[in-house]
């Protein structure tokens, strides 16, 4: 029997001021409408308030219900002067990420800046430096990171719960029509208009995953990081990858293999899976859940609170609460986009490889669900699980 415990959130800082910082949110539909959300809800607890929107297209009254009326413009760097806002929240396309947070450091503005924060490790570099050299805060909104989860986790690996780590894996097998791919000018892009985009499925959507295993083994800044080995595929008519692999070789000695593919045969709970001599830790990151699965013992499932990313960084802001995510603790997520940059461009899968679902305008990978499964649970790849349309991987040292 599955012993099972409930781990609830800390409570919430009492001490923050009682005026709310100011924010202006950057990109406010697609996955902005997620923050558009958040803020409100935030707003309603009084700890931020949004006197800004950067958006094409303005949002509507209906839009922003009790939000009030914020102001609304294209011109992100001029809405910062204007609304005199603490806090920026940048949820545009990925290719932006980095000119924006230096108009934003430039002000004296702090930021959270969305996953996955650059497209390039040079950018990456550019903005991180630009930052600290401004003195503001950046959060990096890998949501995933601050779960309560993960000092859980850590805390077990170090005392010898699951024996010595061995490796991490990590599985993601998604679901995604052809629709998904054609959300944006910049979706599936590697490049657009001769800038970099790299919206593949381990850099975008199942980021995540890459990111979460990281920080479980302690493997998050770039100098963690010393091989990589990446295989890239697509089933949609894309240039980026949908169905992919890599392995990270590690400084701290384990590997990190993950998994992920958009074009599964049924959407499943993304998750980490750490790997040990005598046990193994499976963390499903959406859920904050965890089960604890070792010797001589029954399974024992726990389920974790949660801190908000801006939340955090208005702690941080107020109170002095450290950062969750930092830019710098992200330099090894941003070391396997570069390999995946410079990789060769995805392999188209073959005809034979996939096929579509009837009604559901969505392509299908047959028994790629089994693959990412096995990919987490032996730290192989595709090509070394015997998948026939797997190509060699790319392999790239970071030394």
């Amino acid at each position: 029997m599955t012993g099972r415990m409930i781990v609830s959130m800390s409570e919430p800082l009492n001490d923050r001021p009682s005026t709310p910082l100011p924010v202006v949110l950057a990109g406010a539909r697609g996955h902005g409408r997620w923050h558009v959300e958040n803020i409100r809800r935030l707003q309603r607890e009084g700890i931020v308030r949004l006197v800004g929107i950067c958006e094409l297209t303005p949002l509507t009254e209906e839009e922003l219900g009790d939000l009030g009326t914020p102001e609304q413009s294209v011109d992100f760097g001029a809405l910062l002067d204007s609304t005199g806002a603490r806090i920026a929240v940048i949820c545009t396309p990925i290719p932006t990420h980095t000119d924006l947070a230096l108009t934003a450091a430039e002000r004296g503005v702090h930021l959270l800046l969305e996953k996955p924060p650059a497209p390039s490790y040079a950018d990456f570099r550019r903005m991180a430096d630009g930052v600290a050299a401004a003195g503001v805060g950046c959060q990096i909104g890998f949501q995933s990171l601050g779960s309560h989860a993960l000092p859980a986790v850590r805390e077990l690996i170090e005392k010898g719960t699951i024996g010595d780590l061995v490796g991490i894996g990590g599985a993601g097998a998604w679901v995604r029509d052809e629709d998904y791919f054609r959300r944006a000018a910049w979706a599936g892009k590697r490049r657009l208009n001769g800038v970099d985009v790299i919206d593949g499925a381990l850099t975008n959507p199942l980021a995540h995953a890459v990111a979460t295993a990281l920080a479980l083994g302690g493997s998050t800044r770039a100098e963690d990081v010393t091989r990589i080995e990446t295989e890239l595929l697509h089933a949609n008519d894309i240039e980026s990858d949908d169905t992919s692999c890599v392995r990270i070789t590690t400084a701290q000695g384990h590997p990190v293999t993950v998994a992920a593919t958009l074009c599964a045969e049924q959407a499943d709970e993304p998750y980490v899976l750490v790997h040990g001599s005598s046990g193994r830790i499976t963390f499903w990151y959406k859920q904050d859940r965890v089960l604890l699965q070792r010797a001589g013992h029954g399974p024992e499932e726990s389920e974790h609170g949660r801190t908000d990313l801006l939340e955090n960084l208005v702690d941080h802001l107020t109170t002095g609460a450290d950062l969750l995510v930092p830019p710098d603790e992200t330099g090894a997520f941003m070391k396997v986009v570069e390999a995946i940059r410079t990789a060769p461009d995805p392999a188209p899968l073959p005809d034979a490889a996939w096929r579509r679902i009837p009604g559901e305008n969505r392509r299908v990978v047959p028994g790629i669900d089994g693959l990412v499964a096995a990919a987490a649970d032996t730290l192989s790849l595709y090509s070394e699980l015997g998948a026939p349309w797997a190509p060699l991987s790319n392999e790239v040292s970071t030394r």
